[in-house]
């Protein structure tokens, strides 16, 4: 074994040991037993027990759970933010709670941050950059910010991933991974697989510590809106980004967090607002791709009340058939169209279309579309609507695509923003028009001819490759070389069925045969002119077999180890 892959199983074994140790202080335990956490570090149960844990039992368990992953560090944050906006897997009182989860950390020393600008521009920093501002703008679990000035007197800001954070995170991604798959051989009734869940959320926290892939977002959305008066995004300096730092050109406002409504006239607060719902909608419903994580503190408030947006590591995209299906959402629940709803659920999810049948799923729907059915259009609040809608398919295990979770979390701190700034601003109303011009464009002759150009082409294809493949399959079916692939869902229950069985009936046997067997040898003895031995031997087989029979009727009595 290899030094590095020693240090690193030392480090994960103290990490392991942390993160048991926490999840025991804030009233955890029986998690750590029922799941055995205990054992992989080599401990007793009565080990983890604290004081401090009893009293801690007696808060709400979401609020335990945030008070975890806030001790436990940066990856934990991140990922409970990232639950945060999945209320199709968590609770809805779970998400809340983990809103508030903040990744504010101490400031990293700026020679620390040098040495990491040192390594990334070797031998050309000073090339670069003409100035640097050692005090940091701002300083998160990951990264760091800058002020600096380019060689051609241009001032930018660069963002640093901080020293150690990428290795850190690595390795506790690999630890949440393990722990997911303990959660998933333990508890069979979360109605997702927690495995799925940590992989998925270990390729967004890996692309939001690649600083190239957030440069990437923020250049592609400042082309969408280069010719918006009103809405912008920062330019991207290439020559001056690697993937652990990201240099930016730097705007120049008041951060939305920082400013006061009453500060503001009732015109500038709702020309703010509906610039802010412009940028939001335009990216989801025009070009398909937007920013996830639109809050106040991303947003800047420039002259004339003009937005810049930053801090697009986090972002989302919807292709033209999920739009589709979204406004085929809001159109079926004002309609109270039930088929329609559950034909973009099969759409949307990868439900199983038996649930569809189920008369309580489409009585909740019904009840759904009660709620908003008698509202007039113009005062529909489309955020409740989806997030009622994607709770509904939380209470019935249906996981939502993660950008669905995404732009429902965008939709709901943009209408923040706006009920913070003008409350009675009608956001719907605002982008009717946008709405209508989206579907009328895709019912146009010209997207219609453009779709139907497309089948043809697609259909011109198939046709092309059909002699080829119909070749293929004469040339297997006169060689008898057809292949049948089944998949077997939950197979390894069978097997483990198939293998438990196999056993008691084996053990069933060996009780039968010891019985059996041992009555033929006392017969014998009784038989005999001279009992003796043969007789002693089958009362200690039938001895044996009863003992066996009662270990055995025990052995159904005991509980059972919970299933997957």
């Amino acid at each position: 074994m290899k030094i590095t892959t020693i240090k690193r199983t030392i480090r994960n074994t103290k990490r392991f040991a942390e993160i048991v140790k926490v999840l025991s202080k804030f009233g955890f335990r029986q998690l750590i037993h029922d799941t055995g956490l205990y054992r992989l570090l080599g401990t007793a149960r009565e080990e983890t027990d604290t004081n401090g844990a009893i009293r801690l039992e007696n808060m709400p368990r979401a609020e335990r759970v945030r008070m975890v992953l806030e001790e436990l560090g940066p990856t934990f944050i991140k990922l409970g933010q990232v639950l945060s906006t999945r209320p199709d897997l968590i609770p809805p009182d779970w998400a809340t709670e983990l809103k508030k989860l903040q990744d504010d950390c101490n400031q990293v020393p700026f020679a620390e941050i040098y040495q990491v600008l040192v390594m990334e521009f070797p031998g050309r920093l000073d090339q670069l950059f003409a100035v640097i501002d050692e005090t940091p703008l701002a300083a998160a679990s990951i990264a760091q910010v800058h002020r600096a000035t380019l060689k051609n007197g241009t001032e930018v800001v660069i963002k640093v991933i901080r020293p150690g954070a990428r290795e850190l995170i690595e390795e506790d991604m690999a630890l949440v991974e393990s722990l997911a798959q303990l959660l998933e051989q333990y508890f069979a009734d979360l109605g997702y697989s927690p495995t799925a869940v940590a992989k998925e959320f270990s390729r967004e926290l890996l692309k939001e510590i690649n600083l190239i892939i957030e440069g990437q977002s923020t250049e592609r959305l400042r082309r969408y809106f280069e010719d918006d008066r009103n809405i912008s995004f920062p330019k991207v300096y290439w020559a001056a980004t690697t993937r652990n730092v990201l240099t930016m050109q730097e705007v120049k406002g008041r951060l939305l967090s920082t400013v006061i409504p009453q500060q503001l006239t009732a015109v500038e607060r709702r020309t703010i607002v509906a610039n802010a719902t412009d940028a939001v909608f335009k990216q989801c419903l025009r070009f398909g791709f937007f920013h996830a994580d639109p809050h106040p503190g991303n947003i800047f408030l420039l002259p004339d009340c003009k937005l810049g947006f930053i801090d697009c590591g986090m972002t989302g995209q919807l292709d033209r058939k999920t739009t589709e299906q979204l406004i085929n959402l809001v159109a079926g629940v004002v309609k109270g169209d039930i088929d329609r709803l559950c034909r973009v659920v099969l759409e949307l999810t990868d439900v199983d279309p038996a649930v569809l049948d189920n008369r309580d799923f489409r009585l909740e729907l019904r009840h759904l579309t009660d709620h908003f059915r008698n509202i007039d259009l113009q005062h529909l609040n489309i955020t409740s609507l989806l997030s009622d809608f994607f709770g509904m398919l939380q209470r019935y295990r249906i996981q939502c695509p993660e950008d669905l979770m995404l732009l429902t979390k965008a939709l709901t701190t943009i209408e923040g923003v706006a009920e913070y700034f003008d409350p009675t601003f009608d956001v719907l109303s605002h982008v009717e028009p946008l709405i209508q011009e989206i579907v009328i464009n895709r019912r146009s002759m010209g997207a219609i001819t453009d779709r139907i150009y497309k089948a043809v082409a697609s259909s011109l294809e198939l046709l092309e490759d059909l002699p080829g493949d119909l070749q293929r399959f004469l040339d297997h079916a006169r060689h008898s070389r057809f292949t049948l692939n089944l998949e077997l869902k939950r197979i390894e229950h069978l097997s483990e069925q198939l293998d438990t069985s196999s056993r008691l009936m084996g053990i069933a046997m060996i009780i039968a045969a010891l019985i059996v067997g041992s009555s033929i040898l006392m017969l014998a003895d009784r038989m005999s002119r001279e009992p003796g031995f043969i007789g002693t031997l089958g009362i200690l087989g039938l001895i044996l077999a009863g003992i066996s029979t009662t270990g055995f009727i025990i052995s159904f009595l005991l509980p059972r180890k919970r299933s997957k």
